[in-house]
């Protein structure tokens, strides 16, 4: 990397060892286990900033193993998802209230560049025997536990498509001002580019979710457990757009 001490040059800090890299970048071999279930509309309601609109009472709950990833190497992430939508407007996709991860740089890209609400925490996707295990802690308490039978049934991720599409994200992006108060507040819609999927598997998904004050994912209560998608895939991050400005 050329040490340049043009601060225009520069896209992240600190300007010779940047925390955020330049967009797009590339996620390869990634493993993802996308649990849905049914809440109550009224909850997705609370949680998402207007002029957003719930498009459904679906929500999904992503545990990510980020086996090798530009810039970040690899990491653990999880991200739990509500439908949602801009009325007469063609914005519709997948609005994340609450994102868990342990890669620094990760949250800091996140954040600065889409306005995702990332926090530090200790997502962790596992095997047991034939049972796959989706856990997330923060502060080492565990909020939220996700399990679905070891590959059974082949399937298409254009099937858990169908019953929420998350390729689109939609955020809720806040930078606060140096003087105080804020400089940008706006949503923000990103698609998942160049995504290829290797392999896709469906099974009946469970979702168990405990109170935790730094991570209230029990805002969204299950109603109906649904169906839950193990696959692994490789796809690209771009930039992001602005839909709303206020």
């Amino acid at each position: 990397m050329t040490n340049s001490r043009d601060p225009l040059a520069a896209v992240s800090t600190p300007w010779d060892a940047p925390l955020v890299p330049e967009f797009p970048f590339d996620m390869r071999k990634v493993t993802i286990l996308t649990t849905f279930y049914r809440t109550d509309r009224d909850a997705v309601a609370a949680v998402i900033p207007p002029p957003l609109v719930p498009a459904s009472d679906i929500v999904a709950v992503h545990l990510y193993k980020m086996t090798d990833t530009d810039f970040f190497g690899p990491y653990e992430e999880s991200a739990v998802q509500v439908d949602v939508m801009i009325p007469d407007s063609d914005v519709r996709g997948a609005y994340s209230p609450y994102l868990f991860l342990n890669s620094d740089g990760a949250i800091a890209a996140g954040r600065e560049v889409y306005g995702q609400p990332k926090k530090y925490g200790q997502p962790k996707l596992t095997v047991d025997q034939d049972l796959i295990v989706g856990t997330i802690k923060r502060n080492g308490v565990r909020f939220l536990r996700v399990t679905t039978p070891y590959k059974q049934q082949r399937a298409e991720i254009t099937e858990a498509r169908a019953i929420f599409d998350f390729i689109t994200n939609i955020n809720y992006k806040v930078i606060p001002a140096s003087t105080g108060g804020v400089d940008i507040r706006e949503i923000t819609a990103r698609e998942l580019s160049a995504v290829t999927v290797h392999e896709c598997w469906r099974a009946p998904g469970t979702v168990e979710i405990s109170p935790h004050a730094q991570a209230p994912v029990h805002r969204l209560p299950v109603v109906e457990m649904l169906d839950a998608f193990y696959w692994t895939c490789d796809f690209t991050l771009g930039p992001a757009r602005v839909v709303h400005t206020y």
